[in-house]
């Protein structure tokens, strides 16, 4: 027999997977609602993969503003030490990058040991993946800095 304890616990489980395909896939509108009804911006996977992350390397730049306006993190990273803009700049998804940038996302920041034992970041991973558009981007942020 389920206990009321389990079922809120199921149902839980139930509204983050929903929240988290809504992020996956772009609905704005529908996870705009849940966002209204105190879903925290911050909401992750179990590998930490948050909302953000996930709306940005789908590309749904809509998405990746609303959960930003709703007080997100633009740096928060997942489990293996990415950050959203790591993401974008393997994807090559100029805009995502840019709004990401707006809200202050480090194109500088750490993502780990790459290639040959090197420190890697997202405009890293821009000029790796010949992501030119990307890399124009987080270039002129970096001269910024």
């Amino acid at each position: 027999m389920t206990t009321s304890l389990e079922k809120e616990q199921q149902r839980y489980d139930e509204l983050l997977a929903m929240a988290l395909d809504h992020a996956r896939a772009g609905e704005t509108e529908a996870l705009r609602t849940m966002l209204e009804h105190q879903l925290p911006a911050n909401l992750a996977d179990h590998q930490g993969n948050t909302l953000l992350m996930l709306a940005a390397y789908h590309d749904h730049p809509q998405t990746v503003q609303l959960l930003l306006d709703f007080g997100a993190e633009p740096d928060r990273r997942n489990d293996r030490g990415q950050t959203p803009l790591a993401g974008v700049a393997f994807k090559g998804y100029a805009a995502v990058a840019a709004i990401l940038l707006a809200a202050g996302a480090d194109p500088l920041a750490s993502q780990g040991v790459g290639a040959m034992e090197k420190e890697m970041t997202p405009l890293d991973f821009a000029k790796m993946f010949a992501r030119t558009e990307v890399q124009s981007l987080l270039e002129k942020a970096t001269s910024s800095l």
